[in-house]
């Protein structure tokens, strides 16, 4: 991207000395020197500056204003709980919980494209009343899953007063969704701890009652871990729990 946004800024160095070919259009030149260009030019170069690095936080942004939070540190929690340190990798469980998203966020994702994307193609509406269309099913689905308390935490802090639901600005929705799919996924992840962890007792116990207080007790209990998630069908359950989480 760095090479990219430089060949832009840089393109009227290339083309200075060469007239535009006869019935061709003039070569598209962009600098921001304030000095040596247009004011229009000046104005372009920064917009693609600011257009690059957006694009560059896009994802993790994006992924901020989903469920996807909630889903890996959860899957994160399963693996820790059954004392697993690469099984599954890092890469199954992100791609777990991408398609996982993509599943929860569908009938969001198909309000935007319906209400904003689609009359924006057609040239309906104007490119700033997309953005506020856009925004009204993600902001109705972050409010849904937000405690009152975390949103009223940054609507006090912006200075806000009384104010509905839908006339929230993103920048106090957003960050108080973030805190509470943390608080959501601690409080699922501790659910998930609690019966590893009553195995790792009882074989310590077990153990110690036997005289065996050389042996790791990780060596007994973590087979057994693994065979009581199976046999319950752990994989189904967590991904089961967490649908029903966000209400589906």
């Amino acid at each position: 991207m760095l090479a990219f946004s430089l060949c832009l800024l840089f393109t009227h160095a290339a083309f200075a000395q060469q007239p535009p070919a006869s019935g061709g259009l003039p070569p598209f030149t962009i600098s921001l020197n304030p000095g040596s260009g247009q004011p229009q030019d000046v104005d372009t170069g920064i917009k693609i500056l600011f257009v690059i690095t957006l694009l560059t936080l896009a994802p993790s942004i994006i992924l901020l204003m989903t469920c996807f939070t909630r889903i890996v540190i959860v899957l994160s929690f399963v693996r820790s709980a059954l004392s697993l340190q690469g099984a599954p990798a890092n890469q199954v469980l992100i791609g777990l919980s991408l398609f996982m998203t993509f599943f929860i966020m569908a009938p969001v994702w198909e309000a935007v494209d319906r209400d904003a994307l689609k009359p924006y193609a057609a040239k309906q509406i104007s490119a700033d009343e997309a953005l506020d269309r856009a925004a009204k099913p993600i902001r109705a689905f972050m409010l849904k899953q937000a405690r009152p308390k975390d949103v009223e935490l940054f609507a006090s802090m912006a200075g806000l007063g009384p104010t509905a639901p839908d006339q929230l600005p993103m920048k106090v929705v957003i960050p108080g969704f973030i805190i509470s799919e943390l608080r959501t996924a601690f409080q699922m992840g501790f659910l998930i701890f609690v019966p590893f962890i009553l195995i790792d007792l009882v074989v310590a116990t077990v153990l110690m009652s036997l005289g065996m207080m050389m042996m790791p007790p990780m060596t007994i209990s973590l087979p057994l871990k693994i065979l009581l998630f199976v046999l319950v069908d752990g994989w189904s359950l967590i991904v089961r729990s967490l649908v029903q989480s966000f209400g589906i």
